[in-house]
């Protein structure tokens, strides 16, 4: 059974990923290996952008009717009555709580994938091409002449954790930044709280793994970090210019 479940996820994952960066390598000037990782990167978050995209708009629309969420949960005491009005507002605004669960189920194992491809030496996972990929002569593992992507770096590991710092902020809404640890009822908002402290604590985690492993999982974090603030940018931007133009001017 184990053998079974090493061997689809080796095929649906492994490979595939594996395969597409020795084709990037192969095309990229100078075969370097940064700019694939890059490239590969990009399209990866490409591929699975309607599952991020939902799930972003998700999490928005949640933090807006958390207020209703919290009355909800200090006025009916039994937990059947909570989660039936809960389901009734969320089907009142249109929102999913569970949006997110398949983007996240998807992105680990292609993160787990891509961890393996970037540990070891890539010549050596010769042997897991498709006999119609044309392998790298000699692939350049040293990105921009400094950062050799095949060793720990402590600089890109920093760039990892910045990035996923600067995302995490980005992702909270202004609203939210601006209101203490207190709830309107004077109880203390733990939801608050606990994404505040991630904020800081999920960086240096990211540090602390990316400065054990080969820079490669480090640059490869660092693109999608900013690739997701793009994309956080840009669905905040468009949020607020949707809420502008609903606001009709005063007569």
């Amino acid at each position: 059974m184990w053998g079974l479940v090493v061997f689809i996820y080796t095929e649906l994952f492994y490979r595939p990923l594996l395969n597409g960066l020795f084709l990037i390598t192969d095309y990229v000037p100078g075969e370097s290996l940064g700019f694939a990782v890059i490239i590969l990167t990009i399209l990866i978050r490409l591929v699975i952008f309607p599952l991020n995209h939902k799930m972003i708009k998700t999490q928005r629309a949640m933090k807006q009717i958390d207020p209703e969420i919290k009355k909800i949960q200090s006025e009916k005491k039994n937990r059947e009555e909570q989660a039936k009005a809960l389901m009734e507002l969320y089907r009142a605004h249109g929102v999913n709580p569970f949006a997110g669960v398949l983007a996240l189920f998807i992105q680990l194992p292609l993160l787990l994938a891509l961890f393996y491809v970037f540990r070891g030496d890539l010549s050596a996972q010769a042997q897991y091409a498709y006999s119609f990929i044309n392998l790298p002569g000699q692939i350049n593992t040293v990105f921009l002449g400094f950062f050799a992507l095949t060793e720990p770096n402590i600089i890109m590991a920093a760039m990892a954790g910045l990035s996923q710092f600067f995302q995490a902020k980005l992702a909270i809404p202004p609203a939210q930044k601006n209101k203490g640890a207190i709830s309107p009822d004077g109880k203390p908002d733990f939801s608050t709280i606990m994404q505040k402290q991630m904020m800081f604590l999920f960086p240096v985690l990211i540090f602390i793994f990316s400065i054990q492993m080969p820079a490669a999982v480090a640059l490869y974090w660092t693109t999608m970090n900013l690739f997701a603030i793009v994309h956080e940018a840009a669905v905040r931007r468009r949020a607020t210019e949707t809420m502008v133009g609903n606001v009709s001017p005063s007569s």
